[in-house]
């Protein structure tokens, strides 16, 4: 019996609460093969008994498919409730949708129109370059910007059908798996739903998403604090959230409430620092010139108050527009250094920040609204 054939075997098992192979998202532990015996330890994400079953016969039939004559024994455990899988103690579970993603951050601001989503997709795109395997969620349900800025407006993502039920299959722009609203909903058609349906779509995405493992989530959210903010937060661990503010007291004023929102004692994320965009402007034709069209100190305001740091100033140019109209990043244009060295300073930071927060912090809890 040779140990590669049968993880291979084991690749070909998807579970069916992410859609990915077992292999791939590092469910199999302690695979031993003493022929005729093969045993390995499952890491599920969930207890329930549907679940431990669909995959037990599942493992047994992959490898039994290969080497007849194995005498298969799978020990099942979460590691979140402490221990081996056995009968449901009747306490309950709290389940991880997304165990393959080590990072999820939620870019916020307090107000449209400071250029949110293009820090959404910039430091996605960043985090990429400097090696990490990234994702893109566009919650901004009411103006997704994501198709627009990275050319994939009018693109439909398909679903797959795993064990019976459907998942979506994100897009990709740039190696970069994305998923919006604007991939479901016509660009002129406004959307006007109520809490639960904006609930039901954000966690939709989430969960019933085929998301390759991933080393971080970007998530997009609307402006200010509403639904769609305290949806994420109860439906997945978030790592840590990045702030938006322009330079203004007007824009620093409304970031401030929405930065309070994750530090309320229900919710309790992490700020891992302020991003402060349109910091200055700097003529194409006068690179060293810089005009503080509207202010300065309000990302140092921001993050003082959040006892995080400062992770970057973006200036205002007309490239960076140019780029998020085309569905080509400026941080891709290797002709405008300057903007894209402040981009990548930017993503090397939030790397790190999230590296410290890690260090120093538990995981997240999901939030449990009191009634």
């Amino acid at each position: 019996m040779e140990l590669s054939k049968i993880a291979e075997a084991l690749a070909s098992v998807t579970d069916p609460k992410t859609g990915q192979d077992i292999i791939t998202a590092n469910m199999v532990l302690h695979l031993k093969v003493e022929a005729p015996v093969v045993s390995f330890t499952l890491q599920l994400p969930k207890l329930d008994d549907n679940y431990k079953q669909q995959l037990n016969f599942a493992c047994q039939e992959a490898i039994l498919s290969v080497y007849p004559e194995a005498q298969v024994h799978v020990h099942m455990q979460n590691p979140a409730v402490g221990g081996q899988a056995g009968p449901s103690t009747g306490g309950p579970q709290r389940e991880n949708p997304l165990p393959h993603v080590k990072n999820i951050i939620a870019v916020a601001s307090g107000k449209g129109g400071v250029g949110k989503s293009t820090v959404a997709v910039n430091l996605a795109l960043g985090l990429q370059e400097l090696g990490a395997r990234v994702g893109l969620l566009d919650a901004d349900v009411y103006g997704p910007s994501a198709p627009t800025m990275l050319g994939l407006q009018g693109q439909r993502p398909q679903v797959e059908k795993v064990y019976g039920k459907p998942k979506i299959k994100p897009l990709y722009a740039y190696g970069l798996p994305v998923m919006s609203t604007g991939f479901v909903v016509e660009p002129e058609q406004a959307v006007v739903l109520r809490g639960p349906r904006l609930a039901g779509i954000v966690r939709q995405f989430i969960e019933e998403t085929i998301w390759p493992p991933l080393d971080f989530l970007i998530v997009d959210l609307p402006p200010g604090t509403g639904d769609v903010q305290l949806t994420l937060v109860q439906t997945v661990s978030v790592t840590g959230a990045v702030m938006v503010t322009t330079p203004q007291e007007v824009a620093l004023a409304d970031a401030i409430k929405a930065m309070n929102m994750f530090f309320l004692p229900d919710v309790q994320v992490p700020v891992l620092g302020v991003v402060e965009n349109m910091s200055y402007f700097t003529p194409a034709e006068l690179p060293d010139n810089k005009y503080y069209i509207f202010g300065q100190g309000g990302g140092k305001t921001l993050a003082k108050k959040s006892n995080s740091m400062l992770l970057g100033q973006i200036p205002l140019v007309q490239s960076i527009r140019e780029g998020g109209d085309s569905g080509e990043p400026a941080i891709l244009n290797k002709n405008e250094e300057i903007t894209r060295q402040a981009w990548l300073d930017t993503a090397r930071n939030v790397a790190r920040q999230t590296a410290l927060r890690n260090e120093m912090m538990g995981p997240t809890e999901k939030v449990t609204m009191k009634e």
